[in-house]
């Protein structure tokens, strides 16, 4: 499966551990990340910058839904599942 044109769902809703070109201490959860092009796109997308968590995130049908927000939703969802216990929000 393919990326949705304009959807940007996995460049928002997932925290983001590792650093990032322009945001060195990773990012939180809900937050778009600096890599967001205006049109939803990465701008890292196959470069050797890109965080190894990006990378091995693979679209699938369960995780992308069909519109954009189902995948907000589910990456939220996700991220929550995932949240060690005592993390902070």
């Amino acid at each position: 499966m393919n990326c949705r044109p304009g959807c940007g769902a996995c460049c928002i809703a997932p925290s983001i551990s590792s650093p990032i070109p322009g945001m060195p201490q990773g990012k939180p959860a809900g937050v778009a990340c600096v890599q967001l092009r205006p049109d939803f796109s990465c701008a890292l997308f196959g470069r050797p910058e890109r965080p190894a968590v990006c990378v091995n995130l693979r679209p699938t049908e369960s995780m992308c839904g069909t519109r954009r927000d189902e995948a907000l939703a589910y990456l939220a969802h996700l991220e929550l599942a995932t949240k060690p216990n005592g993390s902070p929000p």
